[in-house]
């Protein structure tokens, strides 16, 4: 029970913090204007990075490790989504990141209003990955009832 626990936990977290992000952190870091937006972005992706990057990673392991010993699908699936995060994170987002963390780019350009927008959208994905995989922990714990 304990593997079930922490990945429900920490897919709870990692879906809670990501949909704040979506939610109230980029619309209104984005209604600032591009400079103070890409400024407030970079220290903030960084901390993110420290909490939800393991976040991922323990709920991804412990629902594999749930999967192994119980054979409920909903765990392999939940568990695989945890862990989708962290390449889709590393190849279809980290050029975005790139850009708005290089010194060359203009704070001021509508490119860098346009990266952040992107990064938005490209959040969202994360977002609906690790609320779909808390959910089907909390309906596998359910039924384990």
């Amino acid at each position: 029970m304990v593997p079930e626990l922490v990945a429900t936990l920490a897919a709870g977290i990692f879906a809670g913090a990501a949909i704040y992000i979506n939610l109230v952190e980029q619309p209104a870091r984005l209604s600032c204007g591009n400079e103070l937006a890409v400024t407030q972005w970079r220290p903030s992706y960084k901390r993110g990075t420290v909490m939800q990057a393991p976040l991922a990673l323990i709920g991804a392991l412990a629902a594999l490790l749930s999967y192994s010993t119980n054979r409920r699908f909903t765990w392999l699936v939940g568990g695989l989504f945890l862990l989708l995060i962290i390449p889709f994170t590393l190849v279809v987002i980290l050029p975005t990141n790139k850009k708005l963390q290089s010194p060359e780019l203009d704070l001021r350009s509508d490119e860098a209003g346009h990266l952040l927008r992107r990064w938005g959208r490209l959040h969202a994905v994360r977002s609906i990955l690790s609320l779909a995989a808390f959910l089907l922990f909390l309906v596998s714990l359910r039924w384990r009832q």
